[in-house]
């Protein structure tokens, strides 16, 4: 079967960097592009004309929202009371046990991964909170997310998570880790277990990837067997570092060195290695402690950062600076991680934030987080068959509509979909030569439906915080609407 979609942008690839291509086409045989051009000559199943829209490689999301997003409840949360959201050490003394139901967290992914595909994601490398879990993500979750994934037809690295550790908060309000290192020892084992089972799955769209959480969570044995596993199953590593002050000093404390330092000094950062959000260095404006040139260690060792502007400029941080990490030649990839999921405005808050803080615009414009977004997170994955649209690619290809009147003027076409467009812009989506979104549809899924689900599942979800709280606040207190609710005004 082959396909020819026309438009009137391609966005192409020479061998080393993006290049426009105006009025032209892409080819692709089955899940493989095999022409990127204009007046392709041979005979054609289908053609696709997309009309007036930029034909892209689709996104790499390496750290992808794969449940429902809870930040909401966080993000405007004061400092005294964002302590209330984490775990009181009397829920974890009673138990902890599951909030939601298995159906529950085997619903989360599809509604998760159908809203990446409605915003032109076509690889992800999910995340899901831990906030209302037990202790972390078990392998029926997984399990079902993988049959989700294939189901849609999203490209997908996935490994349930594990820690060995996770913050409480004492009657007095102080901020703790809470440690079961057995628990730890037994995620890893299971996530092992699952990449054995999975990766490669379903045609090649599942691979598998090791997921511990936080730095601060894991014990350094778990660490240092992560890494073991990783190079022996060939998988990546996703740890999320050097991205909050508690953490920060923590180990700082515990260790004597800065996270990425201490990640150096045990063997764990890599080629394979990718670290959400890696802002909170030696150096950081909101550090007092911690010595080193952190940036070069993760050069020198060729790990990826993965890097998540827009959540973390909603909680008033930033890299500092995208421009400066690029100019040291570290590989940068993006993931949203957060609702939505929105490359495009990620890449337009990275780029604001990272020229505010550089004061120019070199190495922050909008092509070099385009090129983190696609190449760069091809780079982590070792993947030369994804992020570009080139013969011999994966036919991961998405149409950006210009056509809407909120796009104003066209002048290029990367820098009007990123200044004017959004995620709700991507009109067509095929992800390994299988059309998986058109006209803002999903095939075979009922988007209202899992709307009215996933409403249900928050909510509940939502409830969860104030069986948390150790302050037992209530509702009422706990979780204030942005204005007070009332029957009547008089």
């Amino acid at each position: 079967m082959k396909t020819k979609i026309i438009g009137k942008y391609v966005i192409g690839y020479d061998g080393q960097d993006h290049v426009i291509l105006e009025n032209a086409q892409v080819v692709y045989e089955n899940d493989t592009i095999v022409f990127v051009g204009k007046d392709y000559s041979e005979t054609v199943d289908e053609v696709i004309d997309v009309g007036n829209a930029v034909i892209s490689p689709g996104f790499i999301d390496l750290n992808a929202l794969g449940d429902i997003d809870h930040d909401i409840v966080h993000l405007e949360a004061t400092m005294s009371k964002s302590k209330n959201l984490l775990w009181s050490e009397q829920f974890v003394q009673e138990g902890h046990d599951e909030w939601m139901t298995e159906e529950e967290e085997a619903f989360k992914s599809l509604y998760a991964y159908s809203q990446l595909i409605l915003h032109g994601i076509t690889t992800a490398m999910p995340i899901t909170s831990v906030f209302y879990k037990k202790w972390a993500e078990t392998y029926e979750e997984l399990a079902a997310a993988a049959e989700h994934a294939a189901s849609l037809g999203l490209r997908i690295y996935l490994g349930p998570s594990y820690q060995s550790g996770i913050r409480v908060v004492e009657p007095d309000g102080k901020i703790k880790l809470f440690w079961d290192e057995e628990a730890g020892r037994e995620g890893l084992k299971r996530a092992v277990q699952f990449v054995e089972e999975f990766d490669g799955a379903y045609d090649g769209l599942v691979r598998g990837m090791l997921a511990p959480e936080r730095i601060e969570c894991q014990t350094e044995e778990n660490l240092k067997q992560t890494k073991y596993y990783s190079e022996k199953l060939g998988v990546p590593i996703k740890l999320h570092a050097a991205q909050g002050s508690f953490e920060y000093n923590t180990i700082v404390e515990t260790h004597g060195v800065t996270p990425i330092r201490y990640l150096y000094n045990i063997g764990f950062l890599g080629p394979k290695t990718g670290i959400p959000h890696a802002h909170f260095i030696a150096g950081y404006s909101s550090t007092t402690n911690g010595e080193g040139d952190d940036i070069a260690l993760i050069k020198e060792t060729n790990a990826t950062v993965i890097h998540c502007p827009l959540i973390i400029g909603r909680h008033g941080d930033a890299l500092e600076s995208f421009a400066k990490y690029k100019r040291y030649g570290v590989n940068i990839g993006l993931g949203t991680d957060t609702f939505p999921p929105d490359m495009f405005q990620n890449i337009r808050t990275g780029s604001m934030l990272s020229r505010l803080i550089d004061k120019k615009v070199d190495d922050s414009t909008y092509a070099d987080f385009y090129r983190a977004a696609t190449l760069g997170a091809a780079s982590f994955l070792e993947r030369e068959d994804l992020g570009r649209l080139a013969a011999g690619a994966k036919a991961d290809i998405i149409a950006i509509d210009l056509d809407g009147f909120h796009m104003g003027p066209l002048d290029d076409p990367i820098r009007t979909i990123i200044v004017s467009g959004s995620g709700r812009d991507v009109k067509l989506s095929i992800i390994n030569g299988r059309v998986v979104m058109k006209d803002r549809k999903i095939p075979n899924l009922d988007l209202d439906d899992i709307k009215q689900k996933g409403q249900k599942y928050y909510d509940k979800m939502k409830k969860g915080y104030v069986k948390r709280d150790y302050q037992e606040l209530g509702e009422e207190q706990l979780l204030l609407p942005s204005f007070t609710y009332v029957e009547r005004i008089d």
